[in-house]
């Protein structure tokens, strides 16, 4: 059956209509009559409803319905509802993350981007999500697959992916907990943070939530670790990292972008080589 949880504001057909411009188009919500942006004249998309049906329905053949039973779907948006992202936890695969001082259970994660206005391509991600603090994890920029932006697309890619998603989640999981196993009780994360992150400020926030994630978890790997996903889950008094309020529809797409940095952060080689000391 189709999935029919998208949200009706998300769920419309998409239009276009020539500008003045040469070789430039416009992006309409079909629905409303909207103006959602300006892109080239050569330009397609799927609507939101068709790529997000695609995912789940793929999901559900590709993984059975066991592994998708009670599946926690959360929808964003920005940019006037021309950018969406679909973001799953599947509560029935899940693995135990234990450190010297603190147990948590991860979950499996998937998720699903989207822009009508060429802001991005079809692009679908797998991770985890550490039910502790509801931190969501991508582990590196191997955990992604792209796929044009066309009325036409294809999720051969995806099927393969969801194919291997089983095991790969549970490699993932062996990773974090060699992170749990990885003290760093005598190591200078300080400066450690001041190398690895390029905002001053942003380090020493950093640092400070490191401490907060070190005094539950432990000091190690997954605590720093656990910090950096904080930052990428939360944007309020409770890590301190709040978004610039700059008016405009973007935060959906601003702690996606955090998202990226700590893709980054994990797969810079001082984080990488971090080793128990």
């Amino acid at each position: 059956m189709p999935f029919d949880m998208i949200p009706a504001d998300l769920d419309f057909d998409v239009a276009f209509e020539d500008t003045k411009f040469d070789g430039k188009k416009y992006v309409l919500n079909q629905d409303t009559g909207e103006y959602l942006g300006v892109v080239g004249k050569d330009f397609t998309c799927a609507s939101h409803g068709d790529f997000f049906r695609n995912v789940v329905d793929t999901a559900t053949n590709e993984l059975g319905e066991h592994e998708l039973a009670n599946a926690d779907y959360n929808f964003k948006s920005a940019r006037g509802g021309a950018w969406a992202m679909l973001d799953i936890t599947l509560p029935n695969v899940t693995q135990t993350i234990v450190t010297d001082k603190h147990e948590t259970s991860i979950a499996n994660r998937i998720i699903g981007l989207h822009g009508i206005d060429g802001s991005c391509s079809n692009q679908v991600y797998f991770g985890s999500i550490d039910y502790f603090c509801t931190n969501g994890c991508i582990t590196g920029d191997h955990d992604k697959i792209r796929r044009k932006n066309s009325s036409g697309f294809s999720l051969e890619n995806f099927i393969s992916e969801l194919k291997r998603a089983r095991s790969d989640f549970y490699d993932r999981a062996a990773k974090l907990q060699v992170w749990a196993n990885t003290s760093l009780k005598n190591v200078d994360i300080k400066t450690l943070l001041d190398d690895i992150i390029t905002s001053n400020r942003k380090a020493e926030k950093m640092y400070e939530l490191y401490c907060s994630e070190a005094a539950t978890r432990g000091h190690n790997k997954w605590a720093l670790y656990s910090a950096f996903t904080n930052y990428a889950s939360y944007a309020d008094d409770r890590n301190g990292f709040n978004l610039r309020n700059t008016a405009n529809d973007t935060n959906a797409i601003s702690m996606w972008g955090r998202e990226q940095e700590v893709t980054k952060w994990v797969s810079d080689s001082r984080f990488v080589e971090l080793q128990a000391a």
